[in-house]
């Protein structure tokens, strides 16, 4: 399905075009870039005369692969385009490249130090990118103050883990009045090993979309001795105790890691979210739990077809 979708795309010539790159980072293996994607031309770039937000999208692929800009995520970006948002991909260090991780939760235990590093070197990596759009802000012509971070999968992870670290204080290289304006997480969570996260403060209104059933990113949590993953349930369930009310969770029924991929599926989710929570402000809190056997299927992965 994944295939016939994109080559459609490329045939019909409907998919975005990045218009520009940049280097934003040099590290000891390598340079890290981000493409850079406007608003189609003729687009609405405002609602109620706010300027929407620029969308900075960190891609999935367990820490071991992936592309900033891969053909399958253009469709989505130019929808994104169409509807007048600007979208920023970016490069990060893929921490659990060459990794040996071992079967079932034993190989994940033994493994959690180098999945928590995994973690933090792309958190740094979007801190990177972020300090290099604030810097270059005027010369870009993006506000990176009216920026809302996606991420699917690992993506996702790191991008909850990125908020988490900015609304703890701990987000070093940023300002410290620095915070974005959203987050929309594709099966995302937030890897610890210090057991649980805590939220002292409210995050940024967050977008959770996650299928019940995913077995390669934890919908609960999956813990051993302040050791482990913990999923968008076990966030919007700690944010629901804490009183905190600008987040969204659709809960999909049954639904494995597809949920991952669902970025244009579920277009009319997001645009719900950037509208209302977003860019109107409203403090908009959804519980759903989404039963709908018209969704694509395309595979249902594990941890450990990933990391075999």
């Amino acid at each position: 399905m994944k295939k016939i979708i994109v080559f459609l795309a490329l045939c019909l010539g409907v998919v975005a075009q990045a218009q520009e790159t940049y280097r934003f980072a040099e590290r000891d293996t390598c340079s890290l870039y981000l493409d850079i994607y406007r608003p189609a031309e003729g687009s609405q770039t405002q609602l109620d005369s706010l300027d929407k937000p620029t969308i900075l999208f960190v891609f999935g692929g367990g820490f071991i692969m992936g592309e900033r800009s891969h053909p399958w995520q253009l469709p989505w970006f130019k929808t994104l385009n169409d509807n007048g948002y600007a979208v920023v991909t970016i490069d990060y260090r893929l921490g659990m490249k060459g990794v040996k991780v071992g079967k079932g939760l034993s190989g994940a235990y033994k493994a959690s130090e180098a999945f928590k590093n995994a973690q933090q070197m792309g958190v740094e990596d979007v801190i990177s990118a972020v300090s290099f759009l604030l810097e270059q802000k005027d010369s870009l012509e993006i506000d990176p103050y009216n920026m809302v971070i996606a991420g699917s999968s690992a993506g996702a992870i790191i991008s909850l883990a990125t908020e988490y670290e900015i609304v703890s204080g701990r987000a070093t290289g940023l300002p410290e009045d620095f915070n974005f304006k959203g987050v929309m997480s594709f099966a995302g969570g937030i890897i610890s090993n210090s057991g649980a996260p805590h939220f002292t403060k409210a995050p940024c209104p967050i977008l959770l979309l996650h299928g019940t059933a995913d077995k390669a990113v934890q919908y609960k949590s999956l813990e051993f001795f302040g050791k482990g993953i913990w999923g968008s349930s076990w966030l919007a369930n700690h944010w629901k105790q804490k009183g905190y009310d600008n987040y969204c969770i659709y809960r999909f029924k049954d639904s494995t890691h597809d949920v991952a991929m669902y970025m244009e599926v579920l277009w009319d989710l997001e645009k719900a979210f950037l509208e209302q929570n977003v860019i109107q402000g409203h403090a908009r809190c959804i519980d759903a739990l989404v039963q709908d056997a018209s969704l694509p299927h395309w595979m249902s992965i594990s941890m450990n077809d990933i990391y075999k």
